[in-house]
């Protein structure tokens, strides 16, 4: 068996860390990438601006915000666990958390993908995530127990 990319999606809760030290010790075994991604909430457009605001540009700066956010959330991860993997990448995508880990799953070639079982800290169950995932893919899936 060959591993040379792993896919770790995370949610940031302490659930999605469960997965932590098995991505870094199969990346380390198999000397393979470890592409780590976070999906954003998708909103959708929102009401009347208050003030003299414009919405379109609310919403803008909000998920500006929240991907600021997100890739300080991502360096910190990568710097403080995962600096003896041979290569990490990370992905931060918008929409469906079970479609985007599928969809990068399929662009990257993935191997294996490694996840909790469930999220807790999240705005999506990661439960129904990985069940949704298993049965939608061919490519292994390594589910930690939160």
């Amino acid at each position: 068996m060959q591993i040379k990319k792993i896919v770790w999606p995370t949610d940031f809760s302490e659930n999605a860390a469960q997965a932590l030290p098995y991505v870094t010790s199969l990346a380390q075994q198999y000397q393979a990438e470890i592409h780590i991604l976070y999906v954003l909430k998708e909103y959708v457009a929102f009401g009347a601006a208050y003030g003299d605001t414009d919405p379109e540009e609310d919403f803008k700066r909000m998920r500006e915000w929240e991907r600021e956010t997100a890739e300080k959330r991502l360096d910190e991860l990568c710097e403080k666990h995962l600096q003896s993997c041979p290569l990490y990448i990370r992905h931060i995508e918008v929409g469906d958390p079970a479609q985007k880990i599928l969809d990068l799953i399929h662009k990257e070639g993935a191997d294996l993908v490694v996840m909790a079982s469930r999220g807790q800290e999240s705005h999506f169950d990661f439960g129904s995530v990985a069940e949704r995932v298993i049965r939608c893919t061919d490519v292994p899936v390594l589910t930690v127990p939160a």
